[in-house]
């Protein structure tokens, strides 16, 4: 079979494609035939070395995928041969809390990843996908779509008439705005292009803000809800945004702490303002399969179906790779074997 290996250093430069012998499933294991998969900006930081510096080479990067059972290992029993399915980011994260433990088992680093024909998989770490989507859109669920859902209905429990800020228009972003919609709230994109904005609105979104040309998006949030501020924000800028969320927040509100694109760190956290709205700061980092499983009850009720900015094919993985490292799509990217 054909995989794409991180090799040789860091950078795409890097990943280069190899011939394996197809793996074999042991107790408890199901053998798949990938059938797509989807990129998150998490795979660039792995190929970059950010992550992990220590990255034992060679390994399979990208976590998100959807496949075909082909084969089943001794006493697998959950699924049968011919059903599609994803593997969780965090394959050990069954349900509840997760652990310090949990994070040593992600797909894509440090376990191998998806960006081969073949893979094998524990089925305890496997989910069966709504049926009415295609194998490009259930794969982009696993890491955008649950770390949407784990933010917008997990945690921060939004309903019927809340505001919701959600930042940029990459794949997390689009499944908070679509998952945020499907509960009856109000939602406010930020974006630094008027077309994305109106591809957004077209989703559904109830307001746009360039954020360049209103450098204080957060008082155009206050001005859009009277001077209330958002129930909650989806931050995924990091270090440049986390402050102007606080400033944008209504008192009692949720951040849910996602991403990191501007910057890791926040240099003059705004405390006092924090304090004075009693922000409430959750870090999401993905979900458990039962938050999977939840999600796509949901997906299939209201046949939503997820948004794919490019496909490409997997000969031209790496292409797809750098359109990510690129940082100018709408939704997710996919790549189709």
């Amino acid at each position: 079979m054909k995989a794409y290996v991180i090799q040789g250093g860091f950078g795409l430069d890097h990943i280069v494609e190899v011939d394996r012998p197809i793996p074999t499933p042991a107790r408890g294991e199901v053998l798949i035939r990938m059938k797509a998969v989807s990129l998150n900006s998490r795979d660039i930081g792995v190929i970059n070395g950010f992550y992990n510096p220590e990255l034992k080479e060679p390994l399979v990067p990208v976590s998100d995928g959807v496949g075909e059972i082909v084969s089943l290992g001794e006493q697998a029993g959950k699924f049968r041969v011919g059903e599609r399915v994803s593997a969780i980011f965090t394959q050990s994260w069954k349900s509840g809390e997760a652990t310090p433990e949990n994070w040593i088992s992600s797909l894509g680093s440090p376990l191998e990843g998806l960006l081969a024909e073949y893979v094998v998989l524990p089925e305890e770490g496997l989910v069966r996908v709504p049926q009415h989507l295609t194998d490009i859109e259930a794969a982009t669920l696993p890491c955008a779509g649950v770390t949407a859902w784990h933010a917008i209905v997990e945690e921060g429990k939004v309903k019927a008439g809340d505001t919701v800020v959600v930042q940029g228009t990459g794949g997390v972003s689009l499944f908070a705005l679509q998952f945020a919609k499907l509960q009856g709230a109000q939602v406010i994109v930020t974006s630094s292009s008027d077309d994305k904005l109106a591809r957004a609105k077209a989703l559904g979104a109830d307001h746009g803000i360039n954020y360049k040309r209103t450098l204080e998006w957060d008082k155009a949030v206050l001005e859009y809800t009277q001077g209330r501020g958002a129930d909650h924000i989806v931050d995924l800028g990091g270090g440049e945004t986390l402050n102007r969320s606080i400033s944008a927040l209504k008192v009692g509100g949720q951040i849910s702490i996602v991403g990191i694109l501007s910057g890791a760190s926040v240099e003059g956290l705004a405390i006092v303002p924090a304090i004075l709205r009693r922000a409430k700061l959750q870090a999401i980092n993905v979900g458990s399969r039962a938050m999977f499983e939840n999600m796509n009850v949901a997906i299939e009720h209201h046949r939503l179906r997820p948004i794919v900015d490019k496909e490409f094919p997997f000969s031209q993985a790496v292409e797809a790779l750098r359109h990510l490292a690129e940082g100018s799509y709408f939704g997710k990217i996919s790549i189709v074997f």
